[in-house]
């Protein structure tokens, strides 16, 4: 990890990466960033019509770049979509250019959560649940491998999440602190 000041989100829809990444940017003082509506604003188009017209590809390419391109930033929260780690080159640039918390929560809390919003075009089904039952089960390897930090969100506002996250940041940053010390005193 080569933290930067760089904080990236991961984790399935309906996790609250967006509203806890705002919390968090401003407990931070830092900038924040939704890849989605970075896509969504530098396109001029939603994520559900790039979905009909470009197909999930054409949207993970797009993906790809907007997160190349803000990962490189320092000093941001950017909160990714759910499917950003599917990408390998995209596991690598968040793992080296900052410091990546997985946010989880409950089956139950992503289905409410995504129940009401339109703009997820994979939940476009006739059951969504199952659907997020099997994206978790495909993706959570992905968002373990990339993961420094885990933070359980279910029934948690995003105020006491960031404060976990920042509690977990210091705690890590203590740690690799005091390793590096210890490897100098043995010179």
């Amino acid at each position: 990890m080569d933290y930067t000041g760089n904080v990236f989100l991961v984790g399935p829809m309906g996790v609250g990466k967006t509203t806890i990444g705002r919390a968090l940017a401003e407990q931070m003082q830092l900038e924040f960033f939704d890849s989605d509506k970075e896509i969504e604003a530098s396109t001029g188009a939603n994520i559900p019509w790039i979905f009909d017209v470009e197909g999930e590809q054409g949207f993970r390419e797009r993906e790809l770049r907007m997160i190349d391109t803000l990962s490189k930033r320092k000093q941001t929260v950017l909160a990714t979509g759910g499917g950003a780690i599917l990408a390998k080159k995209t596991r690598k640039r968040l793992k080296k250019r900052g410091l990546v918390v997985y946010l989880r929560a409950s089956i139950k809390q992503q289905v409410e959560r995504t129940s009401r919003d339109k703009n997820r075009p994979l939940l476009r089904t006739e059951n969504p649940e199952e659907t997020i039952k099997e994206l978790i089960a495909q993706r959570e390897p992905l968002y373990l491998e990339v993961a420094d930090i885990i933070v359980d969100t279910n029934r948690k506002n995003p105020r006491s999440v960031s404060a976990e996250i920042m509690r977990q940041i210091r705690k890590l940053r203590a740690g690799e602190a005091g390793a590096e010390g210890m490897g100098s005193d043995e010179v």
